[in-house]
Order: C-alpha cells, then sequence, then structure tokens
C-alpha cells in the first residue's frame, strides 16, 4: 500500500526537508482589504511580515484552504489506490483540521486525517516523522503510533510580546487563566492538546528571560533531538541569544531559526516567538 503525506502550509519545514522528502503542501489563503494571496505561492513569509509590520487598521489576516480545495488534491493522489495521510496544524489556532475532515469525506480516495495538536515546527516533527516512515516502509497503523509518540515528547512554548493580535484574532478564550484586563502583559503559553496554557507574564523583557532560562534549565535534564526558534520579526540579536542561551545545555542538536508562517503570524502578533524542541 502506497501512502501519501499531505499537510498545510502552517507547518514549518526546511529547505532540505522540502527537497528531500515528498511533502503535498495545502496553501492557506490570505487576505488584506480587497487583495488576496496564496500563502507560499504568491507572498512570502517576509512579505506578509512587511505587510503586517505596515498595517494601521487593516491588519492582514488568513483563512484556511476551502474544502474544495483539499478534495481536489486527495482525489488526485489517490487516483493511483495509494491511501492518504493528512496531518495539520492544531484546532486551537486555525479550522484547516475541519476541513480536512470535511473533504477526507467527500473524497473518493482513502483519507486519514490527523490532528498534530502542534503548530509550525511542531508540526513539522510529525510530518517528516510520517514521510520517513513511509519510505521505510511502515504501515498506516504503525505511522499513526509513532505520530502519537512525538507528540507526547514534543513541548511548544509561545512568547507573546502583546495580546492584541489574539484579541482581534477572537482566541483570547483559549487561553487558560488569563483575563483580558491583562492585554497589555507580555504573555508566555505552553501549547497543549486543548489549550494555550499560560505559564508566565509579566511587563517587561525579563518575563521573556526568566522563562527562556527555565527552559533551558529543563533541556538540562533532557535527551533532546533537536530544538526550533520561529518569530515575527525578532532582531536577529534576540534570536541569537536564546538560541545561545539554549545552547548552554543543549549545544549539540540542531537548531532551525525561522520566520513562522502568516497563519501563526496573524495570530500572534509582532515580536512573538516560540521555541519547539523534540526528545528522543
Amino acid at each position: 500500500m502506497t501512502i501519501k503525506i499531505v499537510t498545510d502550509s502552517s507547518i514549518q519545514l526546511t529547505t532540505a526537508e522540502q527537497e528531500r522528502y515528498d511533502i503535498h503542501i495545502v496553501p492557506l489563503t490570505i487576505q488584506q482589504g480587497a487583495e488576496s494571496f496564496v500563502d507560499g505561492q504568491t507572498i512570502t513569509r517576509a512579505e506578509f511580515l512587511s505587510r503586517l509590520q505596515s498595517a494601521t487598521t487593516e491588519f492582514p489576516t488568513t483563512s484556511q484552504p476551502t474544502v474544495g480545495s483539499f478534495v481536489e488534491l486527495y482525489d488526485q493522489l489517490g487516483a493511483d489506490g495509494s491511501t492518504i495521510l493528512s496531518i495539520h496544524c492544531t484546532g486551537l489556532l486555525s479550522g484547516t483540521i475541519e476541513g480536512a475532515h470535511t473533504a477526507a469525506q467527500q473524497s473518493t480516495s482513502d483519507v486519514h486525517v490527523i490532528d498534530s495538536k502542534e503548530i509550525d515546527r511542531g508540526l513539522a516533527y510529525q510530518v517528516v516523522a510520517a514521510a520517513q516512515d513511509v519510505e521505510a516502509g511502515k504501515t498506516l497503523t504503525e505511522i499513526i503510533a509513532h505520530l502519537d509518540e512525538i507528540r507526547s515528547k514534543t513541548e511548544t512554548y509561545v512568547f507573546l510580546d502583546s495580546l492584541d493580535a489574539l484579541q482581534r484574532g477572537g482566541r483570547i478564550s483559549r487561553m487558560a487563566g488569563l483575563l483580558t484586563k491583562l492585554i497589555k502583559l507580555k504573555v508566555i503559553v505552553r501549547l497543549t492538546d486543548t489549550e494555550l496554557e499560560v505559564i508566565a507574564k509579566g511587563r517587561g523583557l525579563k518575563a521573556f528571560t526568566k522563562e527562556i532560562n527555565n527552559i533551558r534549565e529543563h533541556l538540562a535534564t533532557q535527551d533532546v533531538a533537536e530544538i526550533g526558534i520561529s518569530h515575527v520579526g525578532i532582531t536577529d540579536e534576540l534570536s541569537a541569544k536564546i538560541q545561545a542561551t539554549l545552547e548552554q545545555t543543549q549545544p549539540h542538536v540542531p537548531y532551525t531559526v525561522a520566520l513562522t508562517s502568516p497563519v501563526i503570524m496573524s495570530h500572534v502578533g509582532l515580536g512573538a516567538f516560540g521555541i519547539f524542541y523534540l526528545t528522543k
């Protein structure tokens, strides 16, 4: 049985991974006023960031792929009898997973949809593992079990410079234990299967520094496979400082540092960044 892998453009794949593995990416759509763009095709992440930075009242937004676009891809990929494994961004931040489920029911192909419960690089850990498992000849059952294992070994922390973007997007209610009156605070959240769990908050960069140091100390006790840092336009100096801090306890693991996807940018806002790590 041939298995083909599908994901969405919220994923954080390296160039090498994109070239190495046969991963099919369904793009999200971006709107700003009357303009519309296709994520990764007619607008880059850097271009989206520029629009976000210059916006004052009309902010760029993203929308999930249409059910029709999913059905078309599923039917095309499954025309030769292949099974489709479609792995997507957590439903906490995007409706993409719902569209994929609906399309799977409508498609003529054998489609299995997985909510990664992750975003960005955390999503990539599962998608790349699935692609590697396909190459290794593993069964669908084995691959899905492996994805569950990887999910349990992934940690994702998001550092929010402000809550303005989450408030605009109506996602504040997804953050446990946070009152909207704290809107001016810097907030650090941990992504879980069911919520954005607030683990720290404060009014200055000290809140960020303290939590990065906490992560560094925790990493010292872990057998880490890789670490990712994704961001919304933070300075090279800050990203280098974050990596240098984590390298104090994990100097030999591979690091991925990159702009996050437009869908994540639009939800978390300027100055935000995420730290992801996968343990062995």
